[in-house]
């Protein structure tokens, strides 16, 4: 046996071959039991169906209140991203989508991951208290949304 006469082995499972005599077990009814819904051809019943008893999730109520169709995303932006502008740039959300540094529609908020390369000026949506403090420790400074 070499290589060149290998061949895929056979499946460890036959397939159900139902309505083929008595003594094959799956004769007659073909395993699936005598009338009723799931006796007939083409039955498919669905998860939460209970013979037509109210089902659990209609019986159950509504409860709470979710406000997440109206929550704020932000695109999240690092200190240590604004390494690839000069010291002076004023950072604007417009700058940050030019260079592919945010790709979604949305506010901007500036958090303080990684150290600051230069003294910017940042004119973005948020900016964390911590980020904040090392723009201005850098002589950057934080300017608010008009």
């Amino acid at each position: 046996m070499d290589l060149s006469n290998l061949r895929a082995p056979e499946k460890g499972k036959k397939r159900r071959r139902v309505g083929r005599g008595e003594s094959s077990g799956l004769g007659k009814t073909c395993g699936k039991g005598h009338k009723g819904q799931r006796s007939r051809s083409g039955a498919s019943i669905s998860p939460g169906f209970e013979g037509g008893q109210m089902p659990l999730q209609r019986r159950l109520p509504k409860k709470g209140f979710t406000n997440a169709p109206f929550k704020i995303r932000y695109n999240l932006v690092h200190i240590r991203d604004l390494a690839r502008f000069d010291s002076g740039t004023v950072i604007t959300p417009d700058l940050l989508r030019e260079q592919g540094l945010v790709k979604r529609r949305g506010p901007v908020k500036l958090l303080s991951d990684g150290d600051v390369a230069g003294a910017y000026t940042v004119r973005l949506d948020r900016v964390s208290t911590s980020a904040r403090s090392k723009i201005e420790a850098a002589g950057g400074n934080v300017e608010e949304p008009v």
